[in-house]
Order: structure tokens, then C-alpha cells, then sequence
């Protein structure tokens, strides 16, 4: 009896889909933004809108372009992120250090924790004036804005994260004799690393929010203050441009935080 041949093309047309399927997924999970882009585009060609109220993709792409070339958006994108990844930095540390010494001091928890559940639906944007008025036009008044807004959603997941520890782990590592600094390090903060790290990303996403909104209000440099300057000035492609850039730095800070936060939990799989 003869026996039958493997086929040989059998590899190739797996790898072949297997290509295929990587293509087609993120065309497939992107998609309703190509909708969008081709409904704005039909739109404004159609003229359904006035072009001062919605201008075309290609004229806000045309315009994006312009801005890149004269380098007008880079200085003033540069001058933002400063903004917001030092105003974040300082809110993960101390949120972080604040949340996790509540969760496990009592006496912190009783003089922080009042402050927290005052402030936290407080609109923080309502601080814009007080801040310009503390420290002026500056980067030190958005700096300490996107800090205290980032602030309490770190807190609050570092608490509600450490609190959620394996009680049983703490008690074994404190009868093996560590002290109270080594079961924060080695127990109770991996224990909150995941609610802490969703956390960060609610904090990732306001902080953008808090620096449009300063930017617009009380700025001379930055993406929120084109937006106004180029809004005012009725230049509207270029003020949409400036949004686009907005929402596409915005998307890619998430983007890359997931993927370190798929990283860093890496260990929960194992």
C-alpha cells in the first residue's frame, strides 16, 4: 500500500494565513476610524457642513503637514508631553507611596484618607484659576495641576489594591521576621501592582484632559494654546490638525502603556 505524501505546501499556507490574520486584525479593530475618516471627508466635500465648522481630512492633513514642516507643532508638542510626563511622574510616585501607606497605616489612613475622599469628585479643572494665580502663566501651574488631578486615581487604586493583600502571605512573611518596610516591598505592593497599574492608566488619560484644558485657559505655549490661538484666529484646519495631534499622542501614550502593563503583570501568567 502506498503511502501518502505530507503536503508539502502545507507550511507555507499556514504561515501564509497566519500573516493573512495578523494583516487583517488590526485593519478589523481600527476599522470604525476608517468609517470616520471617510464619513468627515464625504462630509465636507459633499458641503453638509460649512468649512468653518467641519473642513475637510485632506485640508487638516494638508495643514498638519505645514505645521510639522515649519516645526510650530513640534515645539509646542514638546513643551505639552514636558508637561504631562512630569505632572504624571509625580503623581504615580507620591499617589502610589500615599495609597499604600493608607491601606496599611491606620494613623496615615485617618489624616490622608478625609483629604482623598474630599477631593476626589471634585472637577479639577476648577483649579485652573487658583493655579495661575499661585504660579502664573508658567509650565509649574500645569505641571502641579496634571499632578494633583492624577493624584487621587493613583491614591485610590494603591489603596484599594493593597488593601485586597492575602492577609495569610503578610502574616507569613512577619513571622519569618520581616520587617514592616519588606512585606510592603515584597508582598503588599505586588498584591496591588495590577489595581495599581489600571489606576495609572485612568491617570494617563485625565492628565491629557487637565493639560488641553490648562493650556486653552492660561498658557503661552503648548498644543492647548494652539488650539485657541488657531481657533480664535479662525484658522480651522490648522486648529483641527492640532486636535488630531492631541487625540494621536493621547492614543499612543495608551497604546505603549499597555503593553508595559502587559510586561510588568507578565509574572501573574507564570
Amino acid at each position: 500500500m502506498q503511502q501518502k505524501q505530507p503536503n508539502a505546501m502545507w507550511p507555507f499556507d499556514s504561515q501564509s494565513s497566519a500573516g493573512v490574520r495578523a494583516l487583517v486584525r488590526p485593519l478589523v479593530r481600527y476599522s470604525p476610524l476608517l468609517v470616520i475618516a471617510v464619513t468627515w471627508e464625504t462630509v465636507a466635500c459633499l458641503s453638509l457642513l460649512p468649512a468653518n465648522v467641519l473642513p475637510s481630512l485632506t485640508a487638516v492633513l494638508a495643514s498638519w503637514l505645514r505645521l510639522v514642516g515649519s516645526g510650530e507643532i513640534v515645539t509646542n508638542g514638546l513643551d505639552s508631553l514636558y508637561r504631562v510626563g512630569l505632572g504624571l511622574l509625580l503623581a504615580v510616585v507620591v499617589g502610589a507611596g500615599a495609597g499604600l501607606f493608607m491601606a496599611t497605616s491606620r494613623l496615615v489612613n485617618v489624616f490622608i484618607g478625609p483629604l482623598v475622599r474630599l477631593f476626589y469628585p471634585m472637577p479639577k479643572s476648577a483649579l485652573i484659576p487658583v493655579m495661575v494665580l499661585w504660579l502664573g502663566f508658567g509650565d509649574a501651574s500645569k505641571v502641579v495641576l496634571i499632578f494633583l488631578g492624577c493624584l487621587l486615581p493613583v491614591a485610590i487604586s494603591a489603596f484599594n489594591g493593597a488593601r485586597g493583600a492575602d492577609h495569610t502571605l503578610i502574616w507569613s512573611a512577619s513571622s519569618f521576621g520581616a520587617s514592616r518596610l519588606q512585606v510592603m516591598r515584597d508582598v503588599v505592593f505586588p498584591c496591588a501592582l495590577p489595581e495599581l497599574l489600571s489606576g495609572i492608566r485612568i491617570a494617563l488619560a485625565t492628565s491629557f484632559v487637565l493639560l488641553v484644558s490648562s493650556e486653552l485657559i492660561a498658557a503661552r505655549r503648548g498644543l492647548g494654546y494652539m488650539i485657541g490661538m488657531l481657533g480664535d484666529g479662525g484658522v480651522y484646519d490648522a486648529m483641527f490638525a492640532t486636535v488630531l495631534t492631541v487625540a494621536l499622542l493621547g492614543f499612543i501614550a495608551d497604546r505603549g502603556y499597555l503593553l508595559l502593563m502587559g510586561r510588568m503583570l507578565r509574572w501573574r501568567a507564570s
